[in-house]
C-alpha cells in the first residue's frame, strides 16, 4: 500500500486520461456557449482549474487521489443521487456563465473589478479546498464510512475551525466561478448548487455522528459545520 502521507510521484495513465477528458470537456463547455476563443474569461478560469488540478496531483496521496476517482463501496444511497444531480448543475453554471459573459453579455453586466473579485475568490476556495484534503487522508469524493481503510476523525488543519472545510472551499469557488466568467446570471445555478451543498452537509455531519467512532465528541469541540460563528 501507498504511504498516505507521500506526495503522489507517479500518475497512473487512467487518472491522466480522465483528467484530460475532464478538461476538454469543461473547454468545450465554456467556448462552445461563449462562441468565440477569444474569451479571456473563460481562459482565466480553465487557467486556474488546471493550476489547482496538478497541484493536487503534486501535493496529495496517491492513496487519496484513487479514492476520490474510484471510491470503494458504501456510498450513500441518498448521496449517489446528489452525485448524479450535481453533474448538471455544474455544466449549467459554466453554460449560462459563458453564454452571458461570452457571447450575449445580458444585463447587468460584470464590471472588470468583480471579475478580478472572482478570480481571488476562486484561489482563495480553492486552497481551502486542497488544504482540507492534503490533511484528511480520508476526504472522499462521496459519503461513506471507510472501513477499508481505518477511517478516523481528522482534527488538523482547517479541521480545527469548522468540521467541513472542504465544503466551505467549494461555497466559495462555486460563487466565484461564474464571476470570473464576467456573469450575474450564472449565480442563478449557484445558487441551487449551494442549497444542495448545505442539505448534504447536514445529512452527511449526521452519518458521521451516527457511524463514525469519535465524531460526535468532535462535534463538541469544533462547533460549526461551515460558517465559523454562524453555522
Amino acid at each position: 500500500m501507498n504511504n498516505p502521507d507521500k506526495p503522489v510521484g507517479k500518475v497512473s495513465v487512467k487518472i491522466i486520461i480522465r483528467t484530460i477528458l475532464f478538461l476538454a470537456l469543461i473547454i468545450a463547455v465554456i467556448f462552445i456557449s461563449a462562441g468565440r476563443l477569444d474569451y479571456w474569461q473563460g481562459w482565466a478560469y480553465v487557467g486556474l482549474s488546471i493550476l489547482f488540478l496538478i497541484l493536487s496531483y503534486l501535493l496529495l496521496s496517491s492513496e487519496l487521489i484513487h479514492e476520490r476517482l474510484k471510491p470503494d463501496s458504501g456510498v450513500k444511497n441518498w448521496d449517489k443521487i446528489f452525485q448524479k444531480v450535481s453533474v448538471p448543475i455544474f455544466i449549467a453554471i459554466l453554460v449560462i456563465s459563458s453564454l452571458d459573459g461570452g457571447r450575449f453579455n445580458w444585463y447587468p453586466q460584470v464590471p472588470f473589478y468583480v471579475i478580478i473579485i472572482g478570480i481571488l475568490g476562486f484561489i482563495t476556495g480553492q486552497i481551502i479546498f486542497l488544504r482540507a484534503k492534503q490533511v484528511n487522508r480520508y476526504f472522499s469524493s462521496v459519503v461513506r464510512i471507510q472501513t477499508d481503510r481505518g477511517q478516523t476523525v481528522c482534527k488538523d488543519g482547517p479541521y480545527r475551525r469548522v468540521r467541513h472545510p472542504g465544503y466551505l472551499g467549494s461555497l466559495i469557488y462555486s460563487v466565484a466561478t461564474p464571476l470570473i466568467l464576467g456573469s450575474f446570471w450564472g449565480l442563478i445555478p449557484v445558487m441551487i448548487s449551494l442549497a444542495l451543498l448545505i442539505i448534504r452537509t447536514q445529512m452527511e455531519d449526521k452519518t458521521l455522528q451516527n457511524e463514525l467512532e469519535g465524531y460526535t465528541e468532535y462535534t463538541r469541540e469544533v462547533k460549526y459545520k461551515i460558517l465559523p460563528g454562524i453555522w
